[in-house]
């Protein structure tokens, strides 16, 4: 497995547990549900033992994670959002902007810890930013966000000296580029491992998935007019589907695999 270990540490991603390798293989899956023994199989590719898999699988169907029958397990109704937010990442963003902006505001001033969590959690999912811990705003080229308890939703133009400068302190834009950048490299690198039909290319491909998956679901998907010089996440969605397909593939195959007695 040390391939996924170097894989791993040249995008910053951890090694996966039981649970992680769960969930990321359901959100990647339509409809999200697989039996536990695939999820079994799958799981002992990385060195993991199916006792801490059974374990893992257990433990999220009680805490509402996962939905469990008859020995398959799908995703709850949190992760189902989730991996509806995961897909609209992968979709091309609106050609058209109109010029205005969504703008959340939280207007309670005493929250609970859980309840700041979820707004941050909403607001990231929506590809948000934050302008400061109670107001996140974006251009409005992407779906209305989801509207919490006690927060203002405000859908306007903006008056802007400089528009770029706005953008730079919502995000990181440098940052993103670099990050696009670094998974596209991996992209093109790793694609030849997916055609064949080895399953021992799924560890290291599965971790790049999963990374390249997390950045799109959370990339701000700027209007075109908004998009820096040069900017590298529109070139990284194509790639992706690319090697998305064949991966899907070479897990669907293994999956089958692992069905049979």
């Amino acid at each position: 497995m040390s391939n996924s270990r170097n894989t791993g540490s040249v995008l910053g991603i951890e090694p996966m547990s039981a649970r992680s390798i769960i969930l990321s293989t359901l959100l990647g899956t339509h409809p999200p549900t697989l039996a536990g023994r695939q999820l079994t199989a799958l799981a002992e590719l990385f060195d993991i033992r199916p006792g801490t898999v059974r374990t893992a699988l257990s433990r999220m169907a009680a805490e509402g994670e996962l939905v469990a029958d008859e020995g398959r397990y799908g995703l709850g109704p949190r992760l189902v959002q989730r991996q509806k937010q995961q897909d609209l990442g992968r979709a091309e963003p609106a050609a058209h902007w109109d010029g205005t902006w969504f703008v959340a505001i939280a207007a309670q001033d005493s929250r609970s810890l859980s309840d700041r969590r979820a707004f941050r959690s909403t607001m990231t999912g929506a590809r948000m930013g934050e302008l400061r811990p109670d107001i996140w705003m974006r251009p409005a080229n992407t779906p209305e966000p989801d509207r919490p308890e006690d927060v203002l939703l405000v859908r306007g133009g903006l008056g802007a000296d400089d528009p770029e400068d706005l953008i730079d302190r919502l995000w990181s834009m440098k940052d993103l580029d670099d990050q696009a950048g670094a998974l596209l490299v991996a992209l093109e690198k790793n694609r030849p491992l997916l055609d064949g039909d080895d399953p021992a290319a799924l560890p290291s491909t599965f971790l790049l998935s999963a990374a390249t998956v997390r950045f799109l679901r959370t990339e701000p998907q700027l209007p075109s007019e908004l998009e820096p010089a040069r900017w590298t996440p529109p070139r990284l969605r194509p790639a992706y589907d690319d090697f998305e397909r064949a991966f899907q593939k070479l897990l669907r195959n293994f999956l089958m695999t692992a069905t049979t007695p």
